[in-house]
């Protein structure tokens, strides 16, 4: 090849290259558009959240006060509860229930897992 060639070779190389990064910018350029487009949406949503949630954060700060206060009283009323408990007679035992009379039902399920009741 002659010199003349090459250099006409690399001069459209060189164009090509340059075709294919200028493409490539503007490819990124739209991207990063819609991701800032995205961003400004998600940021107007989040004032917004923000506006509607300022109304309901004194009702929340007292919840959370009475939920402390109701966490706290909880060893005690469990406390009662166990004094209380202990009081109380037991219920009497329940006689058993009769047995059908075809027997009691069998199930497969626990000879296919590889049960055996004793």
């Amino acid at each position: 090849m002659s010199q003349s060639t090459l250099v006409v070779l690399t001069v459209v190389e060189i164009v090509v290259l340059i075709a294919g990064l200028a493409f490539f910018l503007f490819w990124i350029g739209s991207l990063l558009t819609r991701i800032a487009r995205n961003l400004e949406e998600c940021a107007e949503h989040v004032k917004t959240i923000n506006r509607h949630a300022a109304d309901i954060v004194p009702g929340v700060e007292h919840i959370n006060r009475t939920g402390k206060v109701v966490a706290s009283a909880l060893p005690l009323l469990y406390g009662f509860a166990e004094r209380i408990v202990s009081n109380v007679t037991p219920t009497p035992s329940h006689p058993p229930v009769a047995k059908p009379a075809s027997g009691i039902r069998r199930s497969r399920l626990h000879e296919t897992v590889g049960f055996r009741s004793e």
